[in-house]
């Protein structure tokens, strides 16, 4: 079964590659012949999802979580940035924490009438339940004063491109296309991001990411995988494509919750967030199988 073998392979992965731990991808193994198990590995996880997900509106990569290590990919042109919507949020958040001493406020969010993409609103939330539903009232508030100098110190710490000098404002929660990120480098920036789970500030945004997956934005992937917890993240941002749409729909998910060893990025054309987290459920699924 593909699931167990892979479990057993990252489990020789985090040992061959203790850099890991660092947020850098080692330079391989010592053991050719495992270093070839492992690639032999990704190019059947690779064929399999291409195989299973043909339809070229999809985007994807899936990493391991340990290394990086790009396991399987189809994404054109993943080194060029795009708007990627809610899914900078949580380090929006942390550049407004090491403002504040990680105290988060709480909000009432009411809809339309605060500026959120669910009409009737998420009513009272902090910083989990925000995250959780991509609240887009709440990051509203919380980035009202912040520009891209208050940001840019948390971008280069995860690897991020930073936003463009005059950004500010919601733009730095994804409400706009003028913070633009590599694909690649957000999904890297998620995995540093739970490395440092225990930081100040973290854990209210990984126990949302956690509840996105049971009840939110992300839930579509629980349900895909009701035996397997998982950390999501969604977000929606203006179309890229040559042929345009509405929108395009992200989704970041992470599995197991407790030490993660995959992370899948999927961008599906046309679609919002909480809809790519059907295909990045399928395609979990897939994988697990």
């Amino acid at each position: 079964m593909v699931g167990l073998r892979y479990v057993a392979l990252l489990l020789t992965l985090s040992v061959a590659w203790p850099s890991a731990s660092k947020g850098r991808s080692g330079p391989g193994f010592a053991d050719g012949a495992e270093n070839s198990e492992v690639s032999l590995f990704a190019e059947t996880i690779s064929e399999l999802l291409n195989r299973a997900f043909p339809n070229r509106d999809i985007s994807f990569f899936l990493l391991d979580a340990h290394t990086g290590r790009v396991l399987a990919s189809r994404w054109d042109h993943p080194d060029e940035p795009i708007p990627m919507g809610s899914l900078v949020k949580p380090f929006a958040a942390l550049a407004y924490g090491e403002q504040h001493e990680f105290r988060y406020p709480g909000h009432t969010c009411r809809g339309t009438v605060t500026g959120c993409w669910l009409p009737r609103g998420h009513g009272d939330v902090g910083l989990s339940a925000a995250i959780a539903h991509s609240c887009n009232s709440y990051f509203r508030m919380l980035t009202a004063n912040l520009n891209a100098a208050d940001v840019s110190p948390i971008a280069t710490r995860f690897g991020l491109e930073a936003p463009a000098r005059e950004t500010s404002g919601p733009e730095l929660a994804g409400l706009g296309a003028d913070w633009q990120i590599s694909p690649l480098r957000m999904a890297r920036a998620y995995l540093e991001l739970v490395r440092r789970r225990r930081q100040p500030g973290v854990r209210e945004i990984i126990d949302g990411m956690a509840e996105s997956a049971r009840s939110g934005t992300g839930a579509q992937v629980h349900r895909a995988l009701p035996s397997r917890d998982t950390l999501v993240k969604t977000g929606t941002a203006p179309c890229r494509h040559s042929r345009r749409a509405p929108g395009d729909g992200f989704t970041v998910a992470l599995a197991p919750t407790d030490q993660p060893q995959i992370l899948l990025l999927v961008r599906v054309h046309g679609v919002t967030g909480a809809q790519a987290a059907v295909t990045a459920g399928q395609m979990l699924q897939r994988v697990e199988e």
